[in-house]
């Protein structure tokens, strides 16, 4: 596959009130993304983090940030981030099957990278217009765990739709994000996943930088495999 592997820690697994300088610590411990969850209290009962915070890590950071909008009206969005200095713009497609087609218009002409997320109960078919369009997303993450809340287990069952977008799109960045760490980063990796999201697998661990290097192995190792 000529993907690479991308590893990007959950800060929804920092403490906030240090923000800046866990993602310096993220970023030495070797991450490649720093993975943000931007949520509404709508398409998801819980509330985190908007364009404010962004702007105000962009200050203290060059990382790329990986913003996952678990929101209902992504489009309202696209400005605030693009101002803020976000790199990655995931929008779900449940709540943009109407506007998808402006949505990546609108996020590319701001400067960001378009992706598209689904939820576990919705079916892969769904995203392959916005894989296949003349103006396609760039990535496609699989929620491997119901979206809002960090510390979930990882759905197993997930893993076919990894497979099925990998056999489809050979050279797509692939994204998976819930209860990714050491007993689940293999199964993931097989499947096709090239972008891990980790939170409490990374945060939690004695030595992150070693939990992201056993992610990154797992990555490596399935795709010399392939």
């Amino acid at each position: 596959m000529g993907v690479e592997a991308k590893i990007a820690p959950s800060m929804l697994s920092s403490d906030f009130a240090n923000l800046a300088s866990e993602a310096e610590r993220m970023l030495n411990c070797g991450a490649d993304w720093l993975h943000m969850d931007i949520m509404d209290g709508h398409f998801v009962p819980n509330l985190s983090i908007g364009a404010p915070i962004i702007g105000s890590l962009r200050k203290h950071s060059k990382a790329y940030l990986d913003c996952h909008l678990m929101v209902t009206n992504p489009i309202d969005y696209v400005e605030p981030l693009g101002k803020a200095g976000a790199s990655g713009f995931t929008f779900h497609v449940e709540v943009s099957k109407e506007n998808w087609q402006e949505l990546i218009q609108r996020i590319k002409s701001k400067g960001m990278r378009p992706a598209v997320a689904l939820k576990p109960g919705t079916p892969i078919e769904e995203v392959y217009p916005l894989v296949d369009s003349e103006n396609p997303v760039e990535m496609v993450l699989v929620m491997t765990v119901e979206p809002g809340f960090g510390g979930q287990k990882f759905m197993p069952d997930m893993m076919e739709k990894v497979r099925v977008l990998r056999k489809k799109y050979p050279s797509l960045d692939i994204e998976v994000d819930g209860g990714l760490g050491p007993s689940t980063i293999d199964m993931a990796a097989s499947a096709g996943a090239n972008c891990i999201v980790a939170g409490t697998s990374v945060f939690g661990a004695p030595q992150p930088a070693e939990a992201i290097s056993l992610l990154r192995k797992g990555v490596v190792e399935a795709q010399k495999n392939c």
